[in-house]
């Protein structure tokens, strides 16, 4: 299966109204973001066994570690959780940033350093989420 096929199966295991939720958001992002690479991580280690959430990514941009090293890695991410949905804006160094900036407008949703968590699209203002996703895009693209 191409990455394509593992998120659109992503999607479809869910419950319908987060199936189209989550299908909703997809096109949202990639109205954003129309040329970006996509990534499925099945939340699987390398013995297989489950340790997150499957993960639809989006973008890429590239982690410098102390060390020195580096590793590629999605800008935006969305996974489904018990309760709803979370979106991950990935790369932002002020963790206090999306809460502050995003968090009141939102709408009734859980705002972390990286994450956005709500329980259905509706209960949200999109276009405020929107612009979230925009500012962490442009956060980590380099310049």
């Amino acid at each position: 299966m191409n990455v394509q096929e593992q998120i659109k199966a992503y999607i479809d295991s869910q419950p319908e109204s987060k199936s189209s939720d989550m299908q909703e958001l997809h096109r949202i992002i990639l109205k954003v973001m129309p040329a970006c690479k996509l990534w499925f991580l099945d939340g699987k280690n390398s013995e297989n066994k489950i340790v997150s959430n499957p993960n639809i990514g989006y973008g890429s941009y590239i982690i410098k570690y102390a060390d020195g090293k580096t590793r590629e890695f999605y800008q935006i991410g969305m996974s489904a959780n018990t309760t709803g949905i979370s979106i991950y804006i990935l790369g932002i160094e002020d963790k206090k940033y999306l809460a502050q900036a995003y968090g009141k407008e939102l709408g009734k949703a859980s705002v972390t350093g990286y994450c956005i968590k709500f329980n259905k699209l509706k209960d949200i203002n999109t276009s405020i989420l929107e612009e979230a996703i925009r500012y962490g895009v442009e956060a980590t693209s380099e310049k």
